[in-house]
Formats: C-alpha cells, structure tokens, sequence
C-alpha cells in the first residue's frame, strides 16, 4: 500500500513543481497601466460621456460653456431718511423710537438736522451711540419763521437736499430713494420694502392725519385719481410729508427743487415741492394700491412737567 501511495506521489511532483515556477515567473512581470474605460451613462440616449483625458486646456469655448456663472445681484437701492428736529423735553424719547426702528432696515442712511445754531451735545451723543450709519447737520429757522401757522422744519428739509446734492456731486449715484421721516411718526418695515423700488416718486396712505382715521391717493387702475383727505383736497398733492417718497435720481435731476418759504402756505408744502419734480400722473402708488396704513403720524402728548422743581434740584444731572 505505501509503496503504491510513494510511486502516485513521485509522478505528480514533477507537475507540481511546474505549476509553481509558472506562477512565479507570471507574477515578477509588470502590470500593464490601468486605463480608465469608457462610461455609458443610462440616462443618455445614443450619447456616451468619457473620462477627460490629454491636455486640460483643449477646447476652452466648452469648457467655460459647461460653467454656469451666477449672475451679480443688483445692489440694494439706499434709503436716505431726512428728519428735521429740534430741542424739547420729548426729543430723545422721539429719537430714540426712530433709531430703534431705522436699525432693523438694510442699507438705510439717517440724515438728522437740527434747528440750531450749533450741534447739540444731546443728539451728537445719541448719534453716537444709535449705531447708524447717519450724518448730523444744523441750521436755526430765521426767528420771522417761528410764528405760528407759518410752515415748519422748511430750512432743515433744505439742509438735507444739499447735503445729498453735494455728495453726489462729483461720483456716479448708487441707486437711493429718500423720504423726510420727522422724528413724531411711526414706521412699519413692511413700508421701507415698498418705497425702496420706488422710480420716481410713489406715495401711500398716512395714519391719524388731517382730523382722521387716515388719508390716502385714490387709486383707479393703477393710477392715482384724487385724495381721501379731511383738509383742502383741492390741493395738487393733497398728501402727508410722511406720505411719499422720491428716487435719487430725481432729487439729482431737479437741483433747483426745495422747499419754498416766500408764497407757501401751511400744509402746502408737500405740493409745492412736488409740483417741481412730478405730475399726478406718474406717481406710484404702493401699499397695495394705497389700502393699507404703513405710517402713522403719531404726535407725542404734550409733558406735564408742572411740578419740575425750580429749586433744590436733584443733585445727579440726568440727561432726559
């Protein structure tokens, strides 16, 4: 039996050994270089996609066609906010509400003039602090102007208008749109959205105005028609400071535009600056067709301040 199982063995080592040196002899040889293989994709039909091979700048028109650039957003236009205001016990309470509102509108600029001869210790420090991008201006109203029923704020409106014609003077002008926020109004957001794709000028309703609920454009395809207002509706622009807006561009093209003293008559003043730059015609309504309030002219209660001491003051100095 052993020597049966001896005599298979003897034969099938010669083959063996065969095998092995075959092997080794197979794995000592270099591999070919691996190519990459064309790719079929399933979702074409009739069209095959290969791996990009050779030199990379072959044929740069396909290239830069494969490349989607996105297109550059417009900038967004700025809002330059005209606020006249003078000194009173509520000035820094008015102010502050403002602020906090002006603060939550992108790219806004707060022009504040003062009606002094001078820049008050008071507003440059709110300024100061308010966070805003703002410039602080002064001119006093001439003392003939101070009588009561005469126009108001006229030579602070003034100030800033030049102030925004100096600026732009000499450089291209970014898209802007200005509208004169006095410091007694109330400011929803939703009104900054609406005045900033202003044209040329665009108006919207006011709140608590002219002894009513509101005043408004009367709007008819569009268009505006006439004046939902308590007071002269005969006028021109039978319309709020608070109710209107004017591109850049405008205020740039009508340099001679402002606010007039000599013939104007209280409430008037709105229809005599805009009769410079606009018609009815073209005005752009907004506030959904001038049906929704976005502005109230929120008037602060006169302060009682009858038991402010005249003697034995508080010793601490608190700015109010």
């Amino acid at each position: 039996m052993k020597s049966v199982l001896f005599s298979r063995f003897f034969i099938l080592l010669p083959w063996i050994l065969i095998v092995i040196i075959m092997l080794d002899v197979d794995t000592r040889r270099p591999a070919p270089p691996l190519t990459p293989r064309p790719y079929f994709s399933p979702y074409a039909v009739g069209a095959r996609v290969q791996l990009r091979r050779g030199n990379p700048r072959r044929d740069p028109e396909k290239r830069n066609a494969s490349r989607t650039q996105p297109h550059p957003e417009p900038p967004l236009p700025t809002i330059y906010a005209i606020t006249p205001t003078y000194s009173r016990p509520v000035q820094k309470a008015e102010l502050t509400r403002l602020a906090n509102t002006f603060r939550q509108v992108a790219q806004l600029h707060w022009i504040l003039v003062e009606d002094a001869a001078a820049r008050s210790e008071l507003v440059s420090r709110f300024l100061a602090r308010a966070g805003l991008p703002s410039t602080h201006l002064h001119v006093p109203t001439p003392r003939r102007y101070k009588r009561p029923g005469l126009p108001r704020a006229t030579e602070q409106r003034n100030a800033g208008l030049a102030w925004l014609r100096q600026r732009h003077q000499h450089q291209l002008a970014q898209p802007g749109v200005l509208f004169f926020a006095d410091d007694d109004n109330t400011y929803s957001l939703e009104l900054f959205q609406e005045m900033r794709s202003t044209r040329k000028v665009s108006v919207w309703p006011v709140g608590l105005v002219g002894g009513r609920r509101y005043e408004r454009p009367l709007v008819e395809n569009g268009k505006v028609v006439g004046w939902y207002t308590g007071w002269r509706a005969d006028r021109p622009f039978a319309i709020d400071m608070a109710g209107f807006a004017v591109s850049l561009q405008v205020i740039l093209a009508n340099p001679k535009a402002v606010f007039k003293r000599r013939g104007s008559q209280p409430g008037m003043q709105e229809s005599d600056f805009l009769k410079q730059i606009t018609t009815v015609e073209e005005l752009e309504p907004k506030a959904s067709n001038c049906t929704k309030v976005l502005v109230w002219h929120t008037r602060t209660e006169k302060v009682n301040l009858a038991n402010e001491p005249k003697y034995h003051m508080d010793t601490v100095k608190i700015e109010v």
